[in-house]
């Protein structure tokens, strides 16, 4: 599948922070590190489950350019709300080791893509080699617009996604595993970033890939401009408003809508060299950037975050044949260096999110309901009328 040549947040005017952004401003930019989707949009009309409407897909990040299967990363993860799924983070914690692909798809197709990563790992190793794999597969809820219930994810769906891997620009938007998503009760989906330090804070690269699904309206904020506010459900309605009639009667008190607020999958990626402990507080650092654009880990959202440092490759597999001494010599970056990187990492993380906002078009699912766009025009509007809008080329990145 080719790259879609959606507009992102900086096409617009819109510069988040301070910092440099990479060649291409996505994960991408972490070398090594690669980025696949497969998506399945098929038919229209009333819910027949099993049917469609289907508004799906899968998304995989690739951490290196090595055998996957066999080299692990050191990673962690964190979890700002658990109403939701990240499998393999049970042995992640205990190891310190990622050791594959990581993959996003919807709620009811996390043991699908679970079970076709554990397969692609099995063939990719050679004839009577033994193999054993816990993947790392995060969802996200896709009910509003897609046939969730007829788990159309298939492994051949996945098996396409590891296929559609590559460097560069990023697809983002409504593809892959943010087919279906809503964000801020806009249309969301598959967004990115990244940040380069300059080279007196040791020049790493550092990526965010986000599957975006959560959210109220009135608490957007882009750049810290009230966004949700300015641009609210009477003048674009929100994916439920198309679900069933509004009426005073179903209008919660104090005006403020408690329905389920959906989740995020964050995904952070580093060419520093860290330890796990030190990928755990990167980590943690994504909630930030979350709760910049409006994201407040509410009961109902499952905020589970991962990040993973490619500064110490040629790790071996956590079991395996042992080599005496039994020994390896990692490198790490003092704590005085995290700094920068928490701030890539936040940065990073609030415009990968407005990025899946700009990119992602409206979208119409099962049963007609519609998931409108963030439309650019007047997002620019709002964004120039707070002082906040970048004309000319300092919107652009420098290659």
């Amino acid at each position: 599948m080719g790259v879609a040549p959606a507009a992102r947040a900086r096409d617009l005017g819109i510069v988040i922070g301070e910092m440099t952004p990479g060649p291409f401003n996505a994960i991408t930019d972490v070398p090594g590190v690669r980025v696949g989707h497969a998506t399945i949009i098929e038919g229209d009309g009333p819910l027949v489950v099993g049917q469609g409407p289907v508004r799906t897909g899968v998304t995989v990040v690739i951490p290196h350019d090595g055998d996957v299967w066999r080299e692990p990363v050191f990673a962690a993860s964190h979890v700002l709300n658990g109403n939701g799924e990240m499998t393999g983070l049970a042995w992640v914690r205990e190891s310190g080791l990622l050791g594959g692909p990581v993959a996003i798809t919807n709620t009811h197709s996390v043991g699908v893509v679970r079970d076709a990563l554990v397969a692609e790992g099995v063939r990719s190793q050679p004839a009577g080699e033994s193999y054993w794999s816990l993947p790392i597969v995060g969802e996200t809820w896709d009910g509003i617009l897609n046939d969730v219930d007829g788990f159309h994810v298939r492994p051949e769906h996945v098996s396409a996604a590891l296929a559609d891997a590559r460097g560069g620009a990023v697809a983002e938007g409504s593809v892959g595993g943010g087919t279906g998503m809503n964000c801020h009760e806009f249309k969301g989906g598959i967004g990115t970033s990244s940040r380069r330090l300059p080279e007196r804070a040791g020049g790493w690269t550092l990526g965010v890939l986000v599957q975006a699904n959560y959210g109220r309206r009135g608490l957007l904020r882009i750049d810290g401009v009230p966004v949700g506010a300015e641009i609210t459900p009477r003048e674009v309605p929100t994916p439920r408003s198309s679900m069933q009639p509004a009426s005073a009667s179903s209008a919660p008190a104090g005006g403020v809508d408690r329905e389920r607020e959906g989740s995020i999958i964050i995904i952070v990626a580093t060419d520093a060299p860290l330890l796990p402990h030190q990928c755990r507080r990167i980590a943690q650092r994504a909630g930030l950037g979350m709760a910049r654009t409006g994201g407040t880990g509410a009961t109902t959202s499952g905020d589970l975050f991962l990040a993973f440092s490619t500064g110490n490759r040629g790790l071996p597999p956590a079991e395996g044949a042992r080599t005496e001494p039994g020994v390896v010599t990692v490198r790490t970056l003092a704590d005085q260096g995290l700094d920068p990187l928490f701030e890539a990492t936040i940065e990073a993380t609030e415009e990968a999110i407005v990025n899946a906002l700009v990119a992602a078009e409206t979208m119409v699912g099962r049963d007609g309901h519609t998931s409108h766009r963030l439309p650019h025009e007047r997002l620019r509007e709002v964004m120039a009328r707070f002082g906040r809008l970048h004309e000319g080329d300092q919107g652009r990145i420098e290659a």
